[in-house]
């Protein structure tokens, strides 16, 4: 068996701004809840090789691996996947961001599968991730349209 996992939001900001923010990944900790820190270990043309390490879960474990993820602005899609998969026998990602007339349609899919050895099966981590993903985008959805507010209310000083 595996897991997949299919969430969307639409975000009310400039396409720009949207694809900006949520791939400038050195700032993740501060876009997302969930991460404590992010550090890259390569860049090579589209691709970022990085450690992720999340904040303690409540069992005060540490949870951290390294990931590559491409990025494709004229396609507007990212793929990723975990180097280190940890429990996972493999976890791919895909972003998608389309403008529409709302705002910016983000969506992420989530392929992966876990281990048979890991300490939650495909369904769990499906709940997990299904649950987690809405909490977070909904975070990084009011975090940009702060941010576009904050633009379109900016004084604008003579040159």
């Amino acid at each position: 068996m595996s897991g997949h996992t299919d969430n969307s939001i639409t975000i009310e900001a400039p396409l720009d701004l949207v694809w900006d923010i949520t791939n400038d990944i050195e700032n993740w900790p501060a876009l997302f809840s969930e991460y404590a820190s992010l550090e890259v270990l390569s860049r090579e043309g589209d691709s970022t090789t990085f450690r992720l390490t999340m904040h303690p879960d409540d069992n005060g474990k540490v949870w951290s691996w390294v990931s590559e993820r491409t990025v494709d602005r004229a396609g507007l899609t990212v793929r990723a996947h975990r180097v280190e998969t940890g429990p996972f026998d493999h976890m791919d990602i895909r972003w998608e961001y389309e403008d529409t007339p709302a705002g910016v349609r983000m969506r992420w899919v989530q392929d992966f599968a876990m281990k048979p050895e890991a300490p939650v099966d495909d369904a769990w981590m499906t709940d997990n991730i299904n649950r987690n993903s809405r909490t977070q985008m909904a975070l990084i959805r009011d975090r940009i349209e702060q941010v576009a507010r904050d633009r379109r209310s900016a004084p604008v000083l003579p040159a």
